[in-house]
């Protein structure tokens, strides 16, 4: 499958939105209390078009998933340091798995990273339970920095998000 990765087109961020969201919820990664507020967040892809770089993988024509990559001290960054870039919100549409679209937007970002003036780190932050994405971070070499996993949510205690970064 040839998958091009680019930035999303406004008459794709519905889509986008919708892919996200459903991978997020078919994977049941919004079973804490403020999740109806953060679905919301996920299906707005114009309001992270607006503050960051949203990619888009397409193979064939077909939308497969999506990223939003946030350079140095963006407004969408969640942990991002001075010097450092962030990914966000990656997401593959379920039928669309396994073929590669998710390394592809992985990848796309650490190349934005690298070509970021005065960017020296990549980081993110992810679920417990998104092994598949794990993997392919672990596959291209990001290590887990367990002294930056986070709570998004305070006061639910079984919500720490587990944190990596790639050294560029």
């Amino acid at each position: 499958m040839d998958i091009q990765i680019r930035r999303a087109k406004p008459t794709e961020y519905t889509a986008l939105g919708d892919i996200t969201a459903q991978a997020y919820l078919q994977d049941g990664l919004l079973d804490f209390g403020e999740s109806d507020e953060y679905l919301d967040e996920l299906k707005d892809v114009a309001k992270r078009a607006a503050a960051a770089e949203v990619l888009v993988a397409v193979a064939d024509g077909r939308l497969l998933g999506g990223v939003t990559f946030v350079p140095s001290g963006g407004p969408m960054a969640d942990i991002a340091a001075p010097g450092e870039a962030e990914i966000r919100m990656l997401a593959v549409d379920h039928a669309a798995r396994g073929r590669g679209a998710g390394e592809a937007l992985v990848r796309a970002c650490i190349d934005r990273a690298r070509a970021t003036e005065a960017c020296v780190r990549i980081v993110l932050s992810t679920q417990r339970t998104m092994h598949s994405a794990h993997r392919i971070y672990e596959r291209l070499d990001f290590v887990r920095t367990p002294e930056r996993d986070w709570n998004p949510i305070p006061h639910l205690d079984d919500i720490t998000l587990l944190t990596y970064q790639l050294t560029l």
